[in-house]
């Protein structure tokens, strides 16, 4: 009979370090495009902006 506990418990902690690998580097590609500063929230607001800027326009053509 053989033990499979082994591998399976190295498997999940391979799976756990890539896991906090990925999101390590996630973390710092947004943190170098400036999703974490003062001004992170900046694009949201703007993209919104955009967005009622599109829909009174349409409302002014119908």
């Amino acid at each position: 009979m053989q033990d499979y506990t082994y591998p399976s418990v190295y498997l999940s902690y391979l799976f756990f370090f890539l896991s906090s690998i990925g999101a390590v580097y996630f973390f710092m590609r947004s943190y170098k495009s400036g999703y974490w500063g003062e001004k992170g929230e900046e694009a949201k607001y703007r993209m919104l902006n955009d967005d009622e800027s599109d829909h009174s326009e349409t409302e002014l053509k119908s």
